[in-house]
């Protein structure tokens, strides 16, 4: 397991700067209803949040994956705000306008950042949404949330997550190719990504954020897999949503997997997507999360 000895940042002050200019005028183009945005102090450094829906209710929680922020739920925002508030984070150790001040080491720190997320907005019964790495994220929070704090995560939902299987030199070389078609003209980008199965090449407004964003190194922590006792730990409902032709994983294996090890668990395969799900199946994958049912500890143990 590789273990990060330093916060994820950028390069230079002024690399920061550029890629702040880029994210702001994305952020204006893309979000599609009005948002607060706060920034909150965690063990590990500094959140930035975005809010938007309504005042009252158990709250949706987003969280992106590698190399993303809020801006890469820009889709979901609309939707699920209609009827649910929204918390819609930019992770630490990942691009975007959180600062990290302390390298994450272990898989209960990487889940305490967001567990004091949740803790300092009030956050109770939230339905937490987590993509690639932020379903890790997710899944660590909900595992290792201490004592008198149980009421903090009431769902998850996981989204093509990271930690069901070993990361594979095909998903390197896949997250590789993305990285370099990201350079091509537009038109050529669209139609490769198709191709390369990778629906992210599509999303103008992220792709030029991804560009702006070279001059962030992540230092952040590469885990192995989960055992079978690890998945059984939340204690709260968990559906987890895989992309058919996803490049982490082999998703039957995974869906078969999860089927024997926590039969109580919603698992869905969705045909014809790959590991940028969210982006290729956005409406199915808020309707899922809205329809989810948020039950108390103890319905779910039972």
């Amino acid at each position: 397991m590789r273990v990060p000895d330093r916060p994820s940042a950028f390069t230079a002050d002024s690399a920061r700067d550029r890629y702040h200019a880029v994210y702001d005028r994305t952020l204006a183009e893309l979000w599609p209803v009005p948002v607060d945005a706060f920034d909150v102090e965690t063990r590990a450094g500094t959140v930035r949040a975005y809010r938007a829906g309504p005042a009252e209710g158990d709250p949706v929680v987003l969280v992106a994956g590698a190399g993303g922020n809020a801006l890469s739920w820009h889709r979901y925002i609309g939707p699920l705000a209609r009827t649910r508030p929204v918390l819609a984070l930019d992770p630490l150790g990942e691009p975007g306008r959180s600062v990290q001040r302390r390298a994450l080491t272990t898989a209960a720190e990487v889940g305490g950042w967001l567990s004091d997320v949740l803790d300092a907005t009030g956050a109770e019964r939230a339905h937490v949404a987590g993509f690639s790495a932020g379903a890790w994220t997710a899944m660590w929070a909900a595992t290792n949330r201490p004592p008198g704090r149980g009421g903090r995560i009431a769902a998850l939902t996981l989204v093509d997550p990271g930690g069901f299987a070993p990361i594979t030199g095909r998903f390197v070389r896949w997250a590789a190719l993305g990285a370099l078609a990201c350079l091509l003209p537009r038109p050529l980008r669209h139609r490769l990504a198709g191709v390369v199965n990778n629906g992210v090449l599509r999303e103008d407004g992220l792709v030029r954020l991804m560009r702006a964003g070279w001059s962030f190194r992540r230092h952040v922590l590469i885990p192995p897999p989960y055992t079978d006792e690890q998945l059984r730990e939340p204690d709260v409902p968990v559906q987890v949503l895989l992309g058919e032709r996803s490049t982490l994983h082999d998703a039957r294996a995974v869906a078969a997997r999860l089927a024997r090890a926590v039969p109580s668990w919603r698992v869905e395969i969705v045909p014809g997507t790959g590991h940028s799900l969210p982006v290729e199946a956005p409406g199915l994958i808020a309707g899922r999360i809205l329809a989810f049912p948020v039950l108390d500890a103890g319905a779910a143990a039972r």
